[in-house]
């Protein structure tokens, strides 16, 4: 599958990602983390998980999208 986004059912299989979680979170643990993804097949694009499932499932978007997305919560 090469349309984006891309879904991936294990988040822990994205070697390299280094999870960030928004500095607007709270406690309660519902928000998402993000990762840019450093090499292989998915170097370029942004990792999106739940925070409360981090082995779960991730959505990836290419870093002009996310970057749209975010821009638009201003």
């Amino acid at each position: 599958m090469n349309a984006l986004p891309r879904y991936v059912p294990d988040s822990t299989s994205l070697n390299g990602a280094r999870w960030r979680r928004s500095s607007r979170s709270t406690g309660a643990n519902n928000c998402v983390e993000a990762a840019p993804l450093p090499s292989g097949s998915t170097a370029g694009l942004m990792a999106v998980r739940d925070s409360k499932n981090t082995a779960g499932p991730a959505v990836l978007f290419t870093s002009r999208a996310w970057e749209g997305f975010l821009t638009s919560l201003r």
